[in-house]
């Protein structure tokens, strides 16, 4: 992954992060996203942060 594209998503309930990349031509708002969350073995909202 280029490191220019990277995105950093943090869980709402946790200090869990995901790192993953979206396409910014199409996509102008910050991603949030329904995601499982491994210290709390919960599915929680991931939002999007700065790096």
């Amino acid at each position: 992954m280029s490191q220019d594209r990277l995105l950093k998503l943090k869980s709402t309930k946790s200090k869990h992060v995901i790192w993953t990349r979206k396409n910014k031509k199409t996509v102008e708002r910050k991603i949030e996203v329904v995601k499982f969350d491994p210290v709390l073995r919960k599915r929680v909202v991931f939002k999007e942060v700065k790096k």
